[in-house]
């Protein structure tokens, strides 16, 4: 039954947010706050990506293979893939500015850690506490700019969003590069350390709460079983490519099945919880057949991405010997033209929805694997420096109407929920990535030194099997964007956006076009 609308003022106030929204315009007090959060994400993501071209030259100091090198890129996608799911409760227990100053204390901290690590034990400690820190800021940008934004520009604000996404990561192997030349790999550490400090100092003192706290329950139940189901599953996929080189201490199948088991239970204890509005992550996001669809070859992009992350620095260096300044040169070019598409990406998600933009995305991304597919120890530069650039012009028009047309389908108390369900599959799908590209190089590469092969020439030669794999599996990503459509036009009114509903009428039940106030129970 619908309620009144002086009920419904009173517990929804006309907050400067929502008369923003409701106009199609922002304050300056949103802008800032949406600016301050992409400087932080910036900073975030530039340290995740430092590793790829980082990790030979820790590799010879430290005395460790390739498998274990990875851990240092698995472990930081581990942290993610088990905080980030109870971010959306975070998110709202704390409010937005509690959330931040949380994350960016924790990255700080992190990255102190990490920058005076002794060995690979406490430099592997000081990845995990960053990888915590930016497992709250990313869902935490998303969901901001879901409240904040209106409907009719965010597809604008996603694309400059891509910008400090795209540019982060392409920046992070050329810095990473350009620190290696002149000093060792701590100093890496050392050169994003005061941008996260002052990121933590500015956001403490201009983020503001931009929706409403919510006091819900923290379910100790289900934490844990986030824990075991994705830390089993990650570690499982982790363990695949140490399985190549030496008997494991535990088999691999055993945390892989534990891991899909506890998967299972806490599918159901989210199922339970949901009832009375108490999960940890709320799974009815998962009801909204465009969210479900978007999601899935966001999963499989993200695959191909990590693993070429830490793939193609391995094979220029290793295969190719290239030194680290260069290999953040060749992949600069490609990290930067996919960031600056980003605004204009988003202006054509506006206009034409999603699937105009994926459907020749993916089949770049799948074109790029195949380039890569190709590859060997006697490949040029150049043809690396082409791949690359193909491969981040076709993930420049996945990610961003992606991201923005899979929350768009859900309702506004869901956002948060929604991103971290969408960080969650990310880091996971990207930990499987890296997994399957580094078990397949290994596997290929042992293999072919036992049959006589240098090691150069076996190491290319996996390397080449791998993103044979990565191919194969973009392609599933490539099919299912014929399945993705344009979201439905979203009416104003001055509560704010009318959104598709997710309740008794099924997914994708418009509210009705009357002027009878709206029911918004809130749902957490």
């Amino acid at each position: 039954m619908a309620r009144s609308e002086t009920q419904e003022n009173h517990e929804h106030p006309q907050t400067p947010e929502r008369a923003a929204t409701a106009t199609g315009t922002m304050s300056r007090q949103d802008v800032v706050v949406i600016a301050l959060l992409l400087m932080s994400a910036f900073v975030v993501i530039l340290n995740e990506t430092t590793m790829g071209v980082a990790l030979p030259p820790i590799m010879d100091e430290l005395g460790i293979t390739a498998a274990t090198g990875q851990w240092l890129t698995t472990a930081f996608m581990l942290t993610m893939a088990v905080v980030i799911p109870a971010t959306g409760w975070l998110i709202q227990r704390l409010g937005t500015r509690r959330a931040y100053v949380v994350a960016m204390s924790l990255f700080s901290a992190g990255t102190l850690l990490a920058s005076l690590a002794p060995g690979f034990g406490p430099l592997l400690v000081g990845r995990i506490v960053q990888a915590s820190g930016t497992a709250i800021m990313l869902p935490l940008l998303m969901t901001t700019i879901m409240t904040l934004v209106p409907p009719m520009s965010r597809g604008k604000v996603m694309g400059n969003v891509a910008i400090v996404m795209s540019a982060a990561p392409a920046l992070g192997p050329t810095l990473s590069g350009a620190v290696l030349e002149i000093s060792g790999w701590r100093t890496i550490f050392l050169v994003v350390l005061p941008i996260a400090l002052t990121a933590l100092v500015l956001g403490a003192i201009f983020v503001r709460d931009t929706a409403e706290r919510k006091s819900t329950r923290l379910d100790p139940l289900s934490l844990l079983l986030a824990v075991l189901a994705f830390g089993g599953l990650v570690y499982g996929l982790s363990s695949l490519g140490e399985a190549a080189e030496a008997t494991p201490l535990v088999p691999v199948w055993v945390p892989i099945v534990g891991g899909a088991l506890a998967l299972g239970l806490f599918v159901w204890r989210q199922l339970s919880l949901q009832r009375t509005d108490s999960a940890l992550l709320d799974l009815r996001v998962f009801a909204a057949r465009d969210f479900t669809i978007g999601l899935s070859i966001l999963a499989i992009a993200m695959v191909g991405l990590f693993g070429s992350i830490i793939l193609i620095p391995l094979y220029l260096q290793n295969v190719l010997g290239l030194e680290p300044l260069a290999t953040g040169l060749i992949v600069l070019p490609g990290g930067l033209m996919m960031g600056l598409l980003g605004p204009t990406v988003g202006r054509l998600y506006d206009r034409v929805g999603p699937r105009p933009l994926v459907i020749p995305g993916t089949a770049l991304v799948t074109g790029a694997m195949a380039m890569l597919a190709t590859v060997s120890s006697t490949t040029a530069p150049w043809f690396v420096l082409c791949s690359h650039i193909v491969l981040s012009l076709g993930l420049a028009f996945v990610f961003t109407p992606l991201f923005t047309s899979a929350l768009a389908a859900l309702k506004p108390q869901l956002y948060s929920h929604g991103s971290a369900a969408i960080s969650t599959v990310q880091q996971l799908a990207g930990a499987a990535g890296t997994a399957l590209f580094i078990a397949v190089m290994t596997t290929v590469s042992v293999s072919a030194e036992e049959s006589g092969a240098t090691e150069v020439a076996a190491l290319g030669e996996g390397v080449r099997e791998a993103f044979v794999w990565g191919a194969v599996v973009v392609g599933f990503a490539l099919v299912a964007s014929f399945w993705l459509r344009k979201p439905p036009p979203v009416e104003e009114s001055v509560d704010g956006p009318r959104h598709e509903e997710v309740g008794a009428e099924g997914v994708g039940a418009q509210r009705p076009a009357t002027d009878e106030p709206i029911d918004r129970t809130p749902v957490h």
